[in-house]
């Protein structure tokens, strides 16, 4: 498997098997979904770069994710993003060693009718 998608399926599988993100959203898509309530996440691009050394192949790859919310308050997005920053951290790659996983930024906005939207890039380097 390329390592864009090897990495990308290990974030969602990370997002995904935590109980206590996965307790505060309506779902959590893997691109675009179709319909969806909020409070929801979307796991959109990944762009990867060469990370190789000489002896061994790599690769950084920076993923997107978005989170919306409708609450009034900020309260219920902050506690997503560190439970989503979190299992970011945690992530592990078949066939790759994880050499790091960091938050590289975040973007968060309040719109009037939409509620909280928080857009996070993470950037994670692997060695095959």
């Amino acid at each position: 498997m390329a390592p864009e998608m090897a990495v990308r399926a290990a974030a969602l599988a990370a997002l995904r098997g935590d109980a206590a993100l996965d307790a505060l959203l309506n779902g959590m898509f893997d691109g675009p979904p179709g319909k969806a309530s909020a409070p929801y996440a979307i796991l959109g691009d990944c762009i990867g770069a060469d990370w190789g050394t000489k002896d061994a192949p790599g690769r950084e790859v920076r993923l997107t994710l978005i989170v919306q919310d409708k609450g009034e308050t900020g309260a219920a997005l902050a506690e997503m993003l560190a439970l989503a920053d979190a299992a970011i951290g945690r992530i592990t790659v078949p066939g790759w060693q994880v050499a790091s996983a960091r938050l590289l930024r975040s973007r968060i906005v309040r719109a009037r009718e939409e509620g909280w939207r928080a857009t996070v890039d993470y950037r994670v380097r692997v060695l095959g």
